[in-house]
C-alpha cells in the first residue's frame, strides 16, 4: 500500500478533503440557509488556503518537508479561529460581544483593517448555535477537521521518510 500512495496523490487527497469541507458548507449555507457569520467566513478562508496549498504540493511534487509544515500551520491557523468560534459560543448571554453589522456593509463602510479584525475576532451572531452533532456545533466539528488537516499535513513528512527507506 505504501509504494502506491506516494507524497503527490497524498496532498491530492488533502486537497480532495478540503473541497469537500468546502461543499458542505457551502450546502449548509444555501440548502440548509444557515447564514455564515465572519469567523465562519474566516474559517472557509482557513480551508481554502489549505488545500490550495495541499493543491500546489501535490503539483510541483518537491519540498514535501516545507510543504507539509506550512500545510500544518495554515490547518492551525484555522484550528485557532475555530476554538475561538468555540468559546464564543459557551460564553455565558451577558459576555457575548454585541453583534455587528453584516459583513458587506462593514466591507463597504469599514477599513480593511478592521474588517480583517472583525472577521478574526467574531462578533455576537457567531456566538449563536445553529444546529448541533453528536454533541459538538459546527466549529466544533470544523475544529476536529482543522486538527485532522494539520495532522494529515505533518503525516507527509513521514509517508515521504517511509518510502525513501523502502526498496
Amino acid at each position: 500500500m505504501l509504494a502506491t500512495l506516494n507524497t503527490r496523490l497524498w496532498f491530492f487527497l488533502g486537497f480532495l478533503g478540503c473541497c469537500s469541507l468546502l461543499g458542505f458548507g457551502a450546502f449548509l449555507q444555501f440548502v440548509e440557509e444557515l447564514e455564515p457569520c465572519p469567523l465562519c467566513i474566516s474559517q472557509r478562508l482557513a480551508i481554502m488556503a489549505t488545500g490550495l496549498l495541499f493543491l500546489t504540493a501535490a503539483i510541483h511534487n518537491r519540498g514535501v518537508k516545507i510543504y507539509a509544515l506550512i500545510g500544518a500551520a495554515l490547518a492551525l491557523v484555522g484550528a485557532g479561529i475555530s476554538a475561538r468560534h468555540v468559546w464564543l459560543q459557551h460564553l455565558p448571554p451577558d459576555q457575548v460581544p454585541e453583534c455587528s453589522p453584516g459583513l458587506e456593509y462593514v466591507f463597504q463602510n469599514f477599513p480593511l483593517a478592521d474588517t480583517i479584525k472583525l472577521m478574526l475576532t467574531g462578533t455576537g451572531e457567531c456566538s449563536q448555535i445553529e444546529g448541533i452533532f453528536l454533541g459538538l456545533t459546527i466549529p466544533g466539528w470544523t475544529l476536529i477537521a482543522f486538527l485532522l488537516l494539520a495532522t494529515f499535513s505533518l503525516g507527509a513528512i513521514w509517508l515521504n521518510s517511509a518510502s525513501k527507506t523502502q526498496p
